[in-house]
C-alpha cells in the first residue's frame, strides 16, 4: 500500500537511551510541515502521486517564478523552498493543503530515507572502492595504491564504461533502507531514527514507507 512520504531536516546524531538504559546510536530529523500542494491522478496525469511543500523561502510571491507562483497562490500558501512529489496509490490521495507531520509515522515502523550523500572529492580506488593496492614489497616502484591496468587486448581495445577507476566520491543520491523510528516528539515535530541517514547536518531527507518491511 503506497502512501505519502515526509520532507525532513538532518539536525544531527545523538544517543537514544531507553527505560532499560540501553543506549542506541540515532539520527534526529526535523519536519517543517509539509503542506500538500498538488495531486496527481491515474485520469489527469497518468499516475497517482501527492505533491508536498515545506521550508518557507522567506521571498515574496512576486519574487517567484511564474509556474511554481501558480501552486502557491491557488491555495493560498507562503513560497516554499522544496517541493517532492510521492507515489500513491488511489486510496491515499490527499486533498490539497492538507497539513502533514511527525506524526504522520508511528513508533517502531520501518522507513527509507534518501538525500545527497557527503561528498569527499577525488579520490583514489583503495579508498573509493576498497581495491586491495599492490604490492608494498619488490618492484611496484612507488605505485602501491594504483589501479592497475584497466583496458584489454587490441579487441575490444578501449576501457568499458562504469569501470572502476579513482574519481570523485560521494555527492550523489543515497537511499538507506529499513530504518527503524525509535521515538516521535510531536511537539517539536522532531523523528528519532536508528542507525546513520545519508547526507549532511542541515541537508534534506525524503521518507517514505518502508518498501522491504
Amino acid at each position: 500500500m503506497l502512501r505519502s512520504g515526509l520532507i525532513a531536516t538532518k539536525i544531527g546524531n545523538t544517543s537514544h537511551y531507553s527505560d532499560d538504559g540501553t543506549s542506541t546510536h540515532v539520527t534526529v530529523l526535523k519536519v517543517d510541515e509539509c503542506v500538500v500542494s498538488n495531486i496527481k491522478t491515474t485520469e489527469k496525469n497518468g499516475y497517482n502521486a501527492v505533491q508536498l511543500a515545506t521550508i518557507e523561502t522567506g521571498k515574496d510571491i512576486s519574487k517567484i517564478n511564474k509556474p511554481q507562483r501558480k501552486i502557491f497562490t491557488s491555495i493560498n500558501l507562503n513560497p516554499k523552498k522544496i517541493l517532492k512529489e510521492f507515489r500513491v496509490d488511489s486510496e491515499n490521495i490527499l486533498e490539497v493543503g492538507t497539513k502533514l507531520n511527525a506524526d504522520h509515522f508511528k513508533v517502531d515502523q520501518f522507513v527509507d530515507a534518501s538525500s545527497i550523500s557527503i561528498g569527499k572529492g577525488f579520490a583514489g580506488v583503495m579508498k573509493r572502492h576498497n581495491f586491495g593496492g599492490l604490492r608494498a614489497s619488490h618492484g611496484v616502484s612507488i605505485s602501491h595504491r594504483s589501479h592497475g591496468s584497466t583496458g584489454q587486448n587490441q579487441d575490444p581495445g578501449r576501457v568499458f564504461k562504469g569501470k572502476k577507476m579513482a574519481g570523485r566520491m560521494g555527492n550523489k543520491k543515497v537511499t538507506k533502507q529499513n530504518l527503524k523510528i525509535i521515538d516521535i516528539d510531536t511537539t517539536n515535530n522532531l523523528l528519532i531514527v536508528k542507525g546513520s541517514v545519508p547526507g549532511k547536518k542541515n541537508s534534506t531527507i525524503f521518507l517514505k514507507d518502508s518498501v522491504k518491511k
